[in-house]
């Protein structure tokens, strides 16, 4: 059988660098072909941080940016294509979703942006290009994300087993398999995004490796509580974050009253309420599932996953490895398949889990 391939491009709310995958959907079972990893530097990472709230110049940068990033995700798909010696022209598109500096779904707003020039990367790359996958979810009416469990549901759900898939990137957010019920999915609140702000802040390093410096502080349940207190978490699903919500100012006002505690007892606290609010999610939505498996780049701090496990005793806790997909690249993964859903003229969402008013095909397509 001819292969199929697509390649899906992620760039998360952790804002560490870009994803990219070629997968090969030919086979019932798509298969990944290649991985590579482009990390962002500092400089970059700064002028994208600054473009979540409003200041001089915005759309400006915000323009000049998004053809940084593009050149950036073309030299990832070189880098992909070099690596796997396959050529532009087997490719049958790209889905990329951009880099998110802005998403606000309540309906006061209803808007989102991923910053990327899909034309200038169709240029690029000489391939054809599948992006804006959030925006006509939005319009009819949904939350514009979670988008991946319909993909989790694709890859992996079991026909007699509940499992949950969580993925811990920048934000946390959980897919409900049930075998016995419909697929519900959302945003439980914040992922890496906290704990690599303050990591970063106190100690240099963009992230807490394994977890190891939170491991070292002692939880303050005052904060934690007051953490907890956000509305975001007692809000029914659907629902989605970003950094529009869970950001520096929102800690420093959650810090007000703890400002002389130990930073690594701040670690604690923020890998604390990571792990309460995803087990609460679970506990509470998906109370009969038995197996839950981690993605993201949150599955490599074992501190978390460890937490995670001990809230949620009478569940297995482990990577999506053991069904057969490395948890770095689930996402990215899962835009390779929802640029497959576009150019068949497939939907790409699920109602239960954005909201929408009914399914819809996602994503603008640029050809090549």
């Amino acid at each position: 059988m001819k292969p199929d391939y697509y390649i899906g491009l992620m760039s998360g709310t952790s804002l560490d660098g870009i994803d990219a995958v070629l997968a090969d959907f030919s086979q019932p079972k798509p298969v990944l072909i290649e991985t590579v990893f482009q990390p962002y530097d500092s400089n970059l990472r700064t002028h994208l941080l600054k473009l979540h709230h409003a200041d001089f110049d915005e759309l400006n940068r915000a323009a000049l940016l998004g053809n940084e990033l593009s050149s950036r995700y073309a030299d990832a798909v070189l880098a992909l294509l070099t690596k796997s010696t396959i050529n532009a022209q087997e490719i049958t598109a790209i889905g990329c979703h951009g880099q998110t500096i802005r998403h606000c779904p309540e309906k006061e707003k209803r808007y989102t942006i991923q910053l990327v020039n899909a034309a200038l990367l169709a240029e690029l790359t000489h391939i054809t290009v599948v992006a804006d996958f959030r925006s006509r979810d939005i319009a009819a009416g949904g939350q514009g994300a979670p988008l991946v469990p319909a993909f989790h549901h694709a890859l992996f759900s079991d026909d007699s087993k509940h499992r949950v898939i969580v993925n811990i990137g920048g934000i946390a957010n959980i897919t409900s398999l049930d075998p016995k019920g419909s697929v519900i999915g959302f945003d439980c609140g914040p992922g890496n995004m906290l704990m690599d702000e303050w990591c970063l802040r106190h100690t240099g390093k963009n992230y807490d490796a394994q977890g190891e410096w939170a491991k070292k502080g002692t939880i303050i349940h005052p904060l934690l509580a007051a953490m907890m207190n956000e509305d975001f978490f007692s809000c029914p699903p659907p629902k989605s974050t970003g950094r529009d919500l869970f950001n520096g100012q929102w800690l420093e006002r959650k810090l007000s009253h703890y400002t002389h505690e130990p930073a690594e007892n701040v670690q604690a606290t923020l890998l604390q309420l990571t792990a309460t609010t995803i087990a609460s999610a679970i506990e509470n939505y998906c109370p009969t599932a038995s197996e839950i498996y981690v993605c993201g780049g949150g599955a490599h701090n074992t501190q978390l996953i460890n937490q995670l496990s001990n809230i949620l005793s009478n569940r297995t806790v482990t990577s999506t490895q053991e069904l057969g997909v490395d948890a770095d690249w689930v996402e990215a993964f899962a835009f390779a398949w929802l640029a497959q859903q576009t150019m068949l003229r497939k939907p790409g969402n699920l109602c239960a889990v954005t909201g929408a008013q009914g399914e819809r095909v996602l994503g603008a397509i640029y050809p090549a």
